[in-house]
């Protein structure tokens, strides 16, 4: 019943989970014990490994399987990105410093607050974090923190060639022999195939922003709409959201902006997505703009980088005027190319 309780409400956000998926999906489900749905109560046998490490290329749905179950649980619960959960360990040190055993404090805390814990795109890169990390997950679970974690790397692939990574990896044992460890193969990368085609049952391929927000909310988890700048080069543009996974620019804003193909080359480098909307039609008196486009598309499609074009009308008519006519011919069937599937992947 719960299990198709989850199911019915991937449906209803018009969400197909294939079979690897929808295994991981039960396994998360058989660690529960279920009364009535929605799930009230957790299994209470110590022995029971209930905690999950679930890891996999990106766009498998880590983060989709993991928070539809959490969904369903009545439970008191904390859901992170690691970046964030780091931040927050790294603050909670600070003003316990001095204080003996910091980690035991702040594991304690959690407890008290949580009975699960989810962190989202675990990875483990900075040297301060990789001493702090496997201890304080190592005290949670002693104190019977339900943990999920979700990572594009195995456990045992944490870190690679980081310092003391010998120590981390002895820390982190308890990772391996403490949780149900989950790969989620297969070739589909499942958000990329859900934005790519997400307009193709809009009689009108029209988008405001309210329904862009509603594609990011489907396939993002960390995201922030207040920050309205973002650092690139060591230099400030202007942006709609971004996370570190992607970013939503408004073509009118920042291609009016004095950027230029070094920017580009490091947002394509840094960012798995990169949405545009708030397109106009560009002619000579406005070929500055258009001629950064042309470079941004140049250095993209280059570089295979992930974008999602909310044009308010034909691409074809984006450019109106002679001067760059030759270059636009190139970049328009570039765009064409860019909004298929088969570029995507």
């Amino acid at each position: 019943m719960v299990l198709q309780n989850i199911l019915d409400n991937l449906k209803k956000q018009g969400i197909e989970i294939d079979n690897i998926q929808s295994s991981l999906l039960k396994e998360m489900v058989n660690t529960l014990s279920i009364s009535k749905s929605p799930i009230n109560q957790l299994i209470n046998n110590k022995s029971h490994k209930k905690s999950f490490y679930v890891w996999g290329n990106v766009g498998r749905g880590k983060t989709l399987i993991t928070r539809s179950v959490l969904d369903f649980i009545d439970e008191k619960k904390a859901i992170f990105h690691y970046i964030d959960f780091m931040n927050n360990i790294q603050n909670e040190l600070y003003s316990l410093s001095g204080n003996k055993d910091p980690l035991e404090k702040i594991a304690r805390s959690f407890s008290e607050k949580y009975r699960i814990i989810f962190i989202d795109e675990f990875q483990v890169e900075d040297v301060a974090d990789a001493m702090i990390i496997g201890k304080l997950l190592d005290r949670l679970n002693r104190l019977d923190v339900i943990l999920y974690l979700t990572s594009n790397a195995h456990p045992n692939d944490l870190y690679k060639n980081g310092l003391q990574r010998n120590k981390f990896i002895e820390d982190m044992r308890i990772i391996v022999e403490s949780f149900n460890i989950y790969e989620l193969t297969g070739e589909i990368d499942y958000r990329t195939r859900n934005i790519v085609n997400d307009d193709k049952d809009k009689s009108v391929v029209s988008y405001t922003d309210k329904e862009i927000k509603t594609i990011i909310e489907k396939n993002f988890f960390n995201k922030d709409y207040n920050k309205k700048k973002f650092q690139i080069n060591s230099r400030e543009f202007s942006c709609k959201a971004y996370s570190k996974d992607f970013i939503w620019l408004s073509f009118t804003a920042f291609f009016s902006e004095p950027n230029g193909p070094d920017d580009y080359i490091e947002l394509s480098k840094k960012m798995e997505w990169i949405f545009l909307s708030n397109f106009k039609v560009c002619s000579d008196e406005s070929a500055d703009i258009m001629r950064r486009f042309i470079s941004f598309i140049d250095i993209c499609y280059r570089d295979k980088t992930k974008i999602k074009f909310f044009f308010e009308d034909s691409y074809r008519r984006l450019y109106t005027g002679e001067k760059l006519k030759i270059l636009w011919n190139r970049c328009s069937s570039r765009l064409s190319e860019m909004q298929t599937l088969d570029y995507m992947v």
